[in-house]
């Protein structure tokens, strides 16, 4: 498969493994030079990848300098930024909001909001003054419906929704596309974070009756990276098998 990414410079957060590996591979696959960002590059593994990264950096996206520094880091390797996919995330405990301790709230909004907002922030410069960029932003159908037991997570995806159609509009005019991806609950290892009964159901809400294929949310995140996506921004793209209809 070549094409859509040939020769474009893309960053993926969180891209060592799960979700974020297969919608790196799936953008190297079409072209793209890659430059994984992640927490612990050292979960890469290049034969399960099944292509090598431009690069592999180390990044918390939840601070503000290792994202700046990233930033710079892969601008230098890939000469170029053309898309940003803010995939990295976390889960935090099931626990009902009177007993969410606050210290886990902080961080699951540090990461999963305020880091998207810190490595958007950080590459948005560099695309404007390019007149081309395509972001796309891993969001939840949870930020749609809410979902009890896991307050923060659904307010940071919510947030990370409401963030999305703001900075589209921002950039509406300048060749920078910015839109988010709302996927149901996917078969990773992060699973191993929810109660059994948390996991029975969210797969009972789809009505597919299935979790969501890692390739199946690539090739959504795909489409919404590409050229070919030129007069779509601020959306939300669905990926729920049926759950959401708006």
């Amino acid at each position: 498969m070549t094409g859509r990414f040939q020769d474009q410079g893309v960053i993926v957060t969180g891209g060592a493994r799960g979700i974020g590996l297969g919608i790196a591979a799936r953008l190297a696959a079409e072209g793209a030079r890659v430059a994984i960002w992640d927490l612990a590059p050292e979960a890469f593994d290049v034969d399960r990848a099944g292509f090598e990264p431009a690069a592999l950096l180390p990044v918390d996206i939840a601070d503000e300098a290792s994202v700046a520094h990233a930033a710079e880091a892969s601008l230098a390797r890939l000469g170029r930024i053309d898309v940003l996919v803010c995939n990295a995330g976390i889960n935090g405990p099931v626990v009902e909001t009177v007993a969410y301790p606050l210290e886990t709230w902080n961080r699951v909004l540090a990461v999963n909001l305020t880091g998207t907002f810190l490595c958007c922030r950080a590459v948005v410069p560099h695309m404007t003054a390019r007149g081309y960029g395509r972001i796309v932003n891993v969001a939840s159908i949870g930020g749609k419906e809410g979902v009890p037991g896991i307050s923060a997570y659904t307010a940071a995806k919510a947030g990370v929704i409401g963030f999305t159609r703001t900075l589209a509009r921002e950039l509406a005019t300048t060749g920078v596309l910015v839109n988010a991806v709302a996927p149901a609950m996917v078969e990773t290892e992060l699973l191993s974070q929810m109660t059994p009964a948390h996991i029975e159901a969210s797969r009972a809400k789809i009505p597919m009756g299935r979790f969501l294929a890692i390739p199946e949310l690539a090739a959504v995140v795909a489409f919404a990276a590409s050229p070919e996506n030129a007069f779509t921004t601020g959306f939300t793209f669905d990926a729920t098998g049926g759950r959401a209809d708006y």
